[in-house]
């Protein structure tokens, strides 16, 4: 393994076949770990972008609160100030980015983010004071107003950090900051990984397990402290029990066999995966590297959606799945009260389906079949003219009418996307197996939400899934659209849904 070590194991991993996904029972130290409560977690860099904005708008604020105050509107130069508040903002958003109090540990409190800000708000005002004077602007603006800017401003901004530090300090109290890590590997290699993360005080990484796949006589029950909880089998269903954002491989690099056995495990996984670069002889350019704390690591996996990439996701399926839900709305009271017309029951029913990291979720659905022979868990596949499937039934589901319910689970539950991967039914099955032994590497597609309509949708690979190479084709696409995710590639795939229901040839 070199320094082209991600994209060599990235592509081996996926090359070659794996034996389908089992569950592993995991022991009481395991469980203990995986039961204990969490909170929702806060990105850092998500943080740092919203602190970014909120300093903005607070420089702008204090600059038009000073000039309301001081300078009546009626006076006309309003806009003078405008451009030197706006100025000044960007200046400031600027200079405390070069600064470097932009981090979550500068939020920690530390007394030198305060000196920094504080040199770098001194720096904005000369420069504009500076550049106004060689402009010969000086006129332009009133000197009470841009004194009186300095020192509220600066007042405002160091308050708002004091704050921002009793905000920051009880989130990390409550692990909502930190990376909830997992180490693979025992011994010597491990004790040194585990102690050099344990000695940095601002790694924003919490430790909660070690797993390897050496007997306790190789790698012993505990190392540096931390209590092996399993094997790396054990590892990925204690990684759908509890959140698991990091796992870090102490093996040595000569070790590749090994570590290309595990990564075949663990890929399935929504986390990133490194590789501990600090316990190997081979000195690598810094630029290979990225690092935790001061700990060099190779990047092997990233997380699919991750820090903004997962608000932006979250922003378009609210503010589209709400629009859209709203104009479906009409057509939704018409199809269940056809439903209720055609035939006795219900107009809706919620159906178990596998969602992110293996969870089952409860989505909604018209109902299609006669309610004496709904099948909630699909044990067996509709198929053309199917006795089960009512009249109207087969109407909306050759037309995908009987997927619009689950526009309630994008906008008021969350579980779903408007575009991922399709959920399936938990007993859905390829002839005569079950999804994920006909397909290797099934559950890689449970790294992100499922959604609505999906890549394999608008690639012809709707409706029926009776054959392994349906599902082969689904599965592929379905890893296709989680590696090459954009914005941009879900208003595609939404734009071409409509086209895509139009051929109905596998729907039944």
């Amino acid at each position: 393994m070199n320094a082209g070590a991600a994209a060599a194991v990235l592509e081996h991993v996926r090359s070659t076949p794996r034996r389908p996904s089992e569950s592993h029972t995991l022991s009481a130290e395991a469980l203990a770990v995986a039961n204990r409560p969490m909170a929702q977690p806060i990105s850092p860099i998500v943080l740092a972008g919203a602190v970014r904005m909120a300093e903005f708008a607070l420089v702008i604020l204090v600059g038009l609160a000073i000039y309301a105050v001081y300078l009546p509107p009626g006076t006309g130069l309003i806009w003078r100030y405008l451009v030197g508040t706006f100025t000044v903002a960007t200046l400031s958003t600027l200079a405390f980015q070069i600064a470097d109090i932009y981090q979550v540990q500068a939020f920690r409190g530390h007394e030198k983010q305060y000196m920094r800000m504080a040199s770098a708000w001194s720096v904005v005002f000369l420069l504009a004071i500076g550049a106004s004077f060689f402009a010969k602007a000086g006129e332009m603006f009133s000197r009470v107003w841009l004194g009186s800017y300095f020192v509220i401003g600066l007042v405002a901004l160091v308050a708002g950090r004091k704050a921002l530090f009793y905000a920051v300090r009880k989130w990390t109290r409550e692990g909502r900051l930190t990376r909830r890590t997992v180490i693979v590997g025992g011994g010597d290699y491990g004790a040194r990984v585990i102690e050099e993360l344990k000695r940095q005080k601002d790694s924003g990484i919490e430790i909660i397990g070690l797993f390897d796949d050496r007997g306790d006589a190789r790698s012993g029950t505990e190392v540096a402290g931390e209590r092996k909880l399993g094997t790396v089998d054990e590892l990925v269903e204690f990684g759908r029990r509890t959140r698991v954002d990091l796992v870090i491989f102490s093996l040595p690099i000569s070790a590749e066999g090994r570590i290309l056995q595990m990564l075949k495990k663990l890929w399935v996984l929504p986390l990133d995966i490194r590789l501990a670069a600090h316990t190997n002889k081979l000195q690598f350019r810094p630029r290979s590297y990225s690092y935790i704390g001061k700990v060099p690591v190779i990047d092997v996996f990233d997380r699919p959606i991750a820090d903004w990439d997962v608000v932006m996701k979250w922003l378009f399926d609210k503010v589209i799945g709400s629009l859209v839900l709203l104009a479906a709305l009409p057509a939704m009271a018409l199809i269940a009260l056809a439903i209720k017309l055609d035939s006795r029951g219900p107009a809706l029913f919620k159906q178990k389906r596998y969602g992110f990291n293996n969870d089952l979720i409860e989505v909604y659905k018209f109902r299609s079949m006669y309610v004496d022979k709904t099948d909630a868990t699909a044990a067996k596949l509709v198929t053309k003219d199917d006795p089960r499937v009512t009249r109207v039934g087969r109407f909306i589901r050759r037309a995908s009418l009987d997927e619009l319910p689950q526009l309630f689970n994008v906008v008021f539950k969350g579980n779903l996307s408007l575009v991922g991967p399709r959920p399936h039914a938990v007993n859905a099955k390829a002839e005569t197996r079950l999804y994920d032994e006909a397909v290797d590497g099934y559950f890689a597609r449970h790294r992100v939400k499922p959604g609505i309509t999906g890549w394999a949708q608008i690639n012809g690979w709707r409706g029926e899934t009776d054959t392994h190479e349906k599902i082969q084709k689904r599965v592929e696409c379905d890893l296709y659209y989680i590696e090459n995710w954009s914005l941009l590639l879900d208003l595609q795939i939404l734009a071409k849904t409509p086209f895509a229901l139009l051929k109905t040839e596998n729907a039944y």
